[in-house]
């Protein structure tokens, strides 16, 4: 067996909130190496290299916001950037500051066991390495978990077949050839909407159809580029003080206190803003109020069936089972324009379903589509995901899937009873999952960051929890969620996902605080403040 490697602190995953809680403790001179499975750093932006990936957050609001030379030396060539440059953004800053030399990669975590009497985290790498650590961090991500669906014959399939998540990166032939997409969420419709034009034919295969709106991106040229450095403090100033973590201020003068005249010429307006506007810009009532929501639901669906020619395509690209914003919203280039091609064909999964997946194919219950390429845009296992596929054991060998089992139960998203020195970035039941990531991360950072200060002067060796605060921020989670009409969604947002047993059957998980970023960080801060009344300590 290999010799234990130990450090005070291990980090684990090198995607954005990775690379930044590294950086935090190399400025702190902490004993810290971060672990990551892949090749190389980048997290979400290291994986996903499919055809139309990119941000749906402004650029310039989702960078880190920690270092002015950062701010000052990097030009964000696009109002939503692609995920190559995403990608060598992220290098860029990690070349920048020499984080390189605290990664430690190919380092796939397999498991995880608290050690009560040591009082240390012993992790057993897929390498076969073994590692010790008083603490560790979590930054393993919000959607990193991909599922794919259980059809019979998926291994029969001579060409070539994907999770989005793993496209290969070296070049996949699409000109000329016939191909098939399974899925029409946030990925599903980025790849639609880029390949179309490209293929020979492409099948689409939709389960349930989801809102969507225009991204409306454009380049930034290097003077507009110059202007929002000078604007970077009040940028982050606004997206620190809105919900979404965005720029976009909501209109507060009441929905019904307005005529419907004015209601549309705001959605008008919105619907061609960049970005998420069309949510963070909107009258707050679309996501509590039946009416405000039906009337917006109908707006939209006014929209699709303006872009999509065949009325009755179009009816099957509107959704029927939630209304707007009460999911994810993807956000699309020409999405709907693609469906007016001769080449794009929409095939309904409620109406046919499929029977197997063929060696030639997709065979559905009324007829086999032949194709070459197999795409599944099907999906993650949302916010749970990446902790359940790792087997962590904490107080009295009790996994972490087995106290998840029925939903996750934490403490801000940032700790949870029974697993002690555990301290999550971008969590369970954090503010992560519901607001532009970046600048949620990173006061997830500075408040894992802070208490590490803390138990360091004190010499604790020991932080946990108590079971009944993390109940009350369980309670605290449900509440919030219990006020919006989302509650009645089936979207990644309330944990459910027909891909993963245990999460198919409709029961709601409470994996997101929606209450805000700023609430989110009042509560967490306060807590810091106070000298951490929810947590137990202990020294040597």
């Amino acid at each position: 067996m290999n010799e234990s490697k130990h450090h005070e602190v291990i980090v684990i995953g090198a995607g954005v909130s990775g690379i930044y809680q590294i950086k935090r403790l190399v400025d702190l001179e902490v004993d810290a190496i971060l672990l990551e499975g892949d090749e190389d750093l980048g997290g979400t932006w290291y994986r996903n290299r499919y055809p139309g990936c990119r941000f749906d957050s402004e650029s310039y609001t989702y960078g880190y916001s920690w270092s002015k030379e950062l701010l000052d030396e990097w030009h964000w060539k696009e109002r939503f950037s692609s995920q190559p440059e995403n990608l060598k953004y992220l290098n860029f800053v990690a070349d920048k500051f020499d984080l390189r030399r605290h990664m430690s990669f190919g380092a796939h975590v397999d498991s995880m066991t608290w050690n009560e009497d040591e009082r240390i985290w012993e992790l057993d790498l897929a390498s076969g390495d073994r590692y010790t650590a008083r603490f560790v961090v979590t930054g393993i991500g919000v959607l990193s978990a991909p599922t794919l669906p259980s059809y019979d014959g998926m291994n029969d399939f001579a060409g070539e077949s994907f999770h989005t998540f793993w496209w290969p990166k070296e070049p996949v032939q699409l000109e000329g050839r016939r191909v098939g997409v399974m899925g029409t969420g946030a990925t599903g419709i980025q790849v639609i909407a880029e390949i179309a034009d490209k293929v020979d034919e492409l099948i689409v295969f939709q389960r349930r159809p989801n809102w969507s709106t225009p991204l409306n991106n454009s380049p930034i040229s290097e003077e507009e580029m110059a202007e929002i450095r000078t604007r970077y403090d009040e940028i982050f100033a606004n997206c620190a003080v809105t919900n979404g973590g965005f720029e976009h201020l909501p209109d507060r003068r009441g929905f019904h206190n307005v005529t419907p005249e004015e209601r549309k010429a705001l959605w008008d307006k919105l619907y061609s803003t960049p970005g998420f506007a069309i949510l963070g810009q909107n009258f707050p009532e679309i996501y509590f109020d039946e009416d405000a929501n039906r009337e917006m639901s109908n707006y939209i669906a006014e929209r699709i069936r303006g872009r999509v020619k065949d009325p009755a395509v179009a009816e099957k690209l509107i959704p029927k089972d939630h209304g707007f914003a009460t999911q994810r919203l993807p956000l699309e280039t020409h999405y709907y324009e693609a469906y007016n091609r001769d080449n794009v064909r929409l095939i309904d999964l409620s109406e046919t379903p499929v029977e197997r997946i063929t060696k030639d194919g997709i065979q559905t219950t009324a007829e086999h589509h032949d194709l070459d390429v197999i795409v599944y845009a099907t999906g993650f296992d949302a916010m749970t995901g990446a902790w359940d596929r790792m087997n962590i054991r904490g107080v009295g060998g009790v996994t972490l899937g087995e106290k998840w089992r029925d939903g996750p139960s934490t403490y801000f998203g940032l700790m949870t009873h029974g697993f002690p020195n555990l301290l999550m970035v971008a969590g369970p039941q954090s503010v992560s999952g519901s607001s532009n990531f970046p600048r949620a991360i990173e006061g997830g950072v500075g408040w894992v960051t802070r208490l590490l200060e803390h138990v360091r002067s004190l010499g604790i060796t020991r932080v946990e929890p108590t079971s009944e605060a993390e109940k009350a921020w369980h309670e605290t989670v449900v509440d919030v969620h219990e006020r919006l009409l989302a509650r009645r969604s089936r979207g990644w947002f309330t944990g459910y996902n027909s891909n993963v047993a245990g999460h198919d059957d409709g029961t709601v998980r409470y994996i997101a605080y929606w209450g805000g970023r700023p609430r989110y960080a009042e509560y967490i801060t306060a807590e810091a403040d106070d000298g951490y009344p929810g947590v137990e300590f202990a020294t040597s």
